[in-house]
C-alpha cells in the first residue's frame, strides 16, 4: 500500500512542490501507525509499529527515515553534535536535512543528482571547499555512484578538519570489491550492482584499504543485535574516518 501510495503520489505533485508538502502529508498518514512500541530517533514520533519494507527495512511514517538514517543520527546526537560545528552533507534524506536545519550549527548539504533536498551541487572529485574546513562530513551511500572514488576520498580527506571526522556508510559484499566500468547501462548496472546507477559494490576490507591509502585512520563499526524500539537494521556497519596523524 506504501509503495502505491509513494508511486502516484510521485506521479502528479511536481518534486519542488512534494518537498514542500511532505512534512504535512506524511504526518497525517502517520496518524494511524501511533503508539508507545517504538520511536524514531530523528523525529522522536512514537509509534506502535514501522513501515516494513523489505529492501529498505522499516521506514518512520512520520518523517520517512529510513533505519540508516536513524542510526545515523542516533550516533551524531550522542558524539558529534556539539553547537558552532561546521558540517558538511552529501545527499542528505530528507528527514536528516530538516533536522540539521533546527541545529545550532553551520550545516551544507550537497546532491550532484537533484534527487535530494540541498543547497549545494558538489562534485565530490573537486569539491569547492578551502581544505581543513568541516567539523564533521557525512558521506552516506555516495561513494558506490562515483566511478573517481580515490580522488573523491582525497577530496574529503582535504577539507575534514585535523581532528575532524568523517562518516561514510556503502553497500558491501563479501569477498573483493566488485566494479567494471564498461558496464554503463541502467539495466546491466542494475544486474550486476544492484541499482541502477551504482558503479560498483565494495567490501568493508576493500573500501578501508582505499580509505586508509587516501590519507584515513579507518575505524569500521558494527551495530549487533535487534533494536525493534528504533526499527535499526541488524549487523549495520558505519565507516568512522579521522586524519592519520
Amino acid at each position: 500500500m506504501y509503495d502505491r501510495l509513494k508511486k502516484i503520489t510521485h506521479s502528479f505533485i511536481p518534486k519542488k512542490l512534494l518537498f514542500k508538502t511532505e512534512p504535512s502529508l506524511r504526518f497525517i498518514w502517520s496518524l494511524m501507525y501511533r503508539g508507545s512500541k517504538s520511536e524514531c530517533t530523528i523525529c522522536k514520533t512514537k509509534l506502535r509499529e514501522w513501515i516494513d519494507l523489505s529492501h529498505h527495512g522499516k521506514i518512520c511514517p512520520n518523517c520517512g527515515s529510513l533505519s540508516r538514517d536513524r542510526r545515523l543520527w542516533q550516533l551524531i546526537e550522542n558524539n558529534y553534535l556539539e553547537n558552532a560545528i561546521k558540517v558538511l552533507d552529501f545527499s542528505p534524506s530528507r528527514s536528516l536535512y530538516r533536522k540539521w536545519k533546527k541545529q545550532n550549527v553551520t550545516y551544507k548539504a550537497t546532491d550532484l543528482s537533484g534527487d535530494f533536498i540541498s543547497d549545494n551541487q558538489y562534485d565530490i572529485t573537486a569539491i569547492p571547499e578551502s581544505d581543513n574546513s568541516f567539523d564533521l562530513i557525512v558521506c552516506y551511500h555516495v561513494l558506490e555512484h562515483v566511478i573517481e572514488d580515490i580522488s573523491a576520498m582525497k577530496e574529503l580527506h582535504r577539507i575534514l578538519k585535523p581532528n575532524g571526522t568523517l562518516l561514510a556508510q556503502t553497500p558491501f559484499k563479501d569477498g573483493e570489491i566488485y566494479e567494471d566500468y564498461t558496464i554503463t547501462s541502467e539495466q546491466e548496472r542494475l544486474k550486476h550492482f544492484e541499482q541502477e546507477d551504482h558503479v560498483r559494490i565494495y567490501s568493508v576490507e576493500g573500501l578501508k584499504n582505499r580509505l586508509t591509502q587516501s590519507g584515513f585512520e579507518v575505524t569500521v563499526k558494527q551495530f549487533e543485535g535487534k533494536d525493534i524500539i528504533h526499527g535499526f537494521t541488524e549487523n549495520e556497519i558505519v565507516f568512522i574516518l579521522k586524519k592519520q596523524e
